[in-house]
Parts: C-alpha cells; structure tokens; sequence
C-alpha cells in the first residue's frame, strides 16, 4: 500500500511540477492548429490588417516599406497599395527593427478614405545631432481612381518622433473602440534603457518623453491631431499624448474584439523575460525597475536584484504583466490577439501569441495559447500550439507578427530570414489541426 501511495505520490508530482519552466507556471502538452498558405514571396511582413470594408481584402505591411492587398479569393495584387521605401530609412538587411512597422485604417474607411502609417524615416534637420532616424506617424488617402491603391502624394506627417537608436521602435498602431489612434513607442533603443538620448531615471519612467510610452490621439480633430480630455497626463505634468508608460518595446499590440475590449501589448524583453500586459489607462508598467514581474538592474541586466522599487518616481503603483517567460522558451514575445472567431471554438477567449525565435541562427518561432486564471492577480497559463501542418509540430520560421480578418479569424507572418531580406516571407492563416 505505501509503494502504491508513494508511485501515485510521484506521478502527482510530475503532473504538477515535471514540465514547469516559467513562472506562468506551466508550459503543459500542446493543442493543435493547422496553417495554411495565404500568400508567400514577401520580404518581412508584420503587419495584416483588414480595412472592414466588405470586400473582404486584407492588407499586408512588409517591413521594407510596402503594403500589399490580398483579394477576398486569395490573390496578392501585382502592384503594392502604397509603396514608402523612397522615404523610409535604409534598413540593415543582416537585422533590423526599424522599417514599415504599422497600419491601421480609419473606423470610417469607406466613407472618408483614411488609412495611419508608422514607419522609420531618415533624422530630420530638427532632431539631436547623433541620433539614428525619425519615426513618422502619417496619414495617407485611398486613390479616388483606384480602391486598390493608396494616393501617395496625401500624406500627412501627423507625429514624427525621433529616435536616438536603431531598435526598440514599437510597431503596430490601433484604433481603440473609442475611435481614438493608439501608437505603441519603444524606449528609444540600445540596451537597458540608457545612454545617448535616455534620461538617467530611463525613458520608460520619464513621462515629460514619448518614448516608452503607448499614445493615444484623436486624429479626427485638432492640427495635426487633438488630446482626448481624459488622457491621464492632461493638465498635469507629462505629456499630453501618453496613454499607458514603463514600456521597453511594445512591438505588436491589439484591441480584443469582444469582452471588454481591453488592450493586449507584447512587451520586448531585456535579456531575461518576455511578457505580456492588459494596458489600461495611466498605468504604469515597470520598465527599467522592473524586467516582467523581477526587479531589473541596468548595470546587471542578467542579475536581477532581490529588491526594488514598487512604483515609479510619482509614486505610482507599477502594474504587472499577464503573461511572463523566460527566454529558454523565446527571446522576443509577438503580441497577438483574444480568439473571437469561429473555425477555432476550442480557443474562443484564449489569447493567441508568438515569439520570433529562440536564435537568430535560424527561426524557430514559436505560437502560444493563454488563458486567464483561476484567482485573481496570478499570471496566466500558456500553452505552446503544436502545427499539425508543420514539421515537428512546429512553424519553422521566425514569427514576425500575427494579423486579424474581418471575421476575427487569425494569420501569422513569418520569414525564414532574420532580417529584412529575400523573398522568403509568408502569411499562414489559422485552421483546424
């Protein structure tokens, strides 16, 4: 009887505690999806987007500064939407975060024809001598000939901002269920949030910058945009823009279709742990005292210490992720979405994520399923998606982004090159395994 209790005793354990390798708890036995190719011969996509329209098309942002249009019956048009690769930054083809990084077009697209850009263009005259580019925030017009090409002469630069790095620049930008534009900014770049162009507190703790920040813009009013009067810094010292801060790179963020419509952001780690955060407004999430839920020293970034601070200089309480994994699963967490739609109802109200890669050798990317759990505060559990269509049960290539149709159903962008070269960039949509 004791053998018995004590073999039953094991098993318990190892159901328990055998497979636990990040402080989600657990990474357990995989479910499965199935991809499938929805258009191939890209460069980078990372962003796909549908315009909400009816038609049914999507748009793909590829890194290098095109947008592609994908009609509802799968075909890649010959020519691209919108082609900015003239007035973007040159980008380093070995690896390299800037580039065609965001899309999102108006809730009022059919009516007004109105689609947001953000992307990496060279520094500009009035920016600090040394630093690397400036990021533009534009706005651009649908042709009035061609529903399938953009009038590349209606730009209009609403927001630069520049950038003292070549990486951390953020990514994709969202409008809200407000109707307000949200833009996710990086910390300015480097590493650990210091040096040229980083205050000593880190840009993620300095609300008198943008950097580090997710804004929040009502580009309906105003010139070239207009604060919306909640916005938490406002007639208070900070700026007016910010929405949530003590982000390091929020690269991919996304609204969830159905619940509450809360506001997912992938967060970019350090060297230590990835994460994931629900971002609410005026929140302060960490970023440099804190590395996901660990203190975080940027003078020993692989160390972290046993103590730190628990709010930022105002005193503000910081606001923990979701989601947290250390980078034995992953080096750098792709935000994605709240499954709301219908070829997968074992996932409906699970968040569905990726990672880029465990190397940059050679793309092993990674896709997640989270779900929330069961007492309040804790983080929640992560489960890795087996590809019932890949081999090895896996994406086998870097995962560069996650996109949404217009029926909340889900693609994933890759590549099997870690830069900003090539041909090898692929959108899959998410089917049955």
């Amino acid at each position: 009887m004791r053998r018995l209790v004590y073999i039953w005793t094991l098993v318990l354990a190892l159901v328990l505690f055998g497979c636990r390798t990040t402080s989600t708890e657990t990474i357990v036995p995989r479910p499965r999806v199935g991809l499938e190719l929805v258009a191939d011969g890209l460069t980078a996509p990372v962003a796909l987007v549908s315009p909400h329209d009816g038609t049914g098309r999507l748009f793909v942002a590829d890194q290098v500064g095109t947008i592609w249009v994908l009609t509802a019956d799968g075909e890649r048009l010959d020519e691209p939407f919108v082609d900015l690769q003239d007035r973007m930054v040159g980008l380093n083809v070995a690896y390299d975060e800037r580039g065609l990084l965001g899309l999102a077009f108006h809730p009022a697209f059919t009516e007004d024809g109105r689609f947001f850009v953000y992307y990496s263009a060279p520094l500009r005259d009035e920016a600090p001598e040394g630093w690397n580019h400036t990021s533009h925030l534009s706005e651009f017009r649908v042709s009035e000939a061609d529903p399938n090409k953009a009038d590349p002469e209606s730009e209009r630069i609403l927001l630069p901002v520049d950038q003292p790095q070549s990486n951390h620049d953020g990514g994709q930008i969202a409008f809200g269920p407000d109707g307000y534009l949200y833009v996710p900014l990086g910390d300015g770049g480097g590493a650990n949030d210091t040096g040229v162009g980083h205050p000593p507190v880190g840009n993620g703790q300095d609300t008198s910058t943008l950097l580090g920040s997710i804004l929040r813009l009502d580009v309906d009013s105003g010139d070239p945009y207009a604060i919306p009067p909640d916005n938490p810094f406002v007639g208070k010292e900070g700026r007016d823009e910010i929405f949530a801060y003590g982000l390091r790179n929020p690269f991919r963020i996304a609204f969830d279709a159905g619940g509450s419509h809360q506001l997912f952001a992938g967060d970019v780690g350090q060297n230590l742990w990835e994460e994931v955060d629900i971002v609410t407004k005026g929140r302060n999430y960490g970023w440099n005292i804190r590395e996901g839920t660990h203190c975080f020293d940027p003078n020993q970034p692989d160390e972290p210490p046993e103590q730190c601070p628990d709010s930022g200089t105002g005193g503000e309480p910081l606001r923990g992720p979701i989601v947290e994994y250390d980078h034995d699963v992953g080096i750098a967490v792709i935000g994605g979405y709240i499954y709301r739609g219908n070829l997968l109802p074992e996932f409906k109200g699970h968040y569905i994520f990726g990672d880029w890669s465990t190397t940059f050798l050679s793309g092993n990317g990674t896709l997640f399923t989270a779900t929330p759990p069961e007492s309040e505060g804790a983080l929640w559990m992560i489960q890795e998606l087996e590809i019932a269509t890949g081999e090895d049960g896996k994406v086998g290539a870097f995962v560069l982004s996650l996109g949404q149709d217009a029926d909340h159903e889900l693609y994933v962008l890759t590549s099997e090159l870690p830069g900003p070269v090539g041909n090898t960039g692929k959108v899959f949509k998410f089917v049955p395994g």
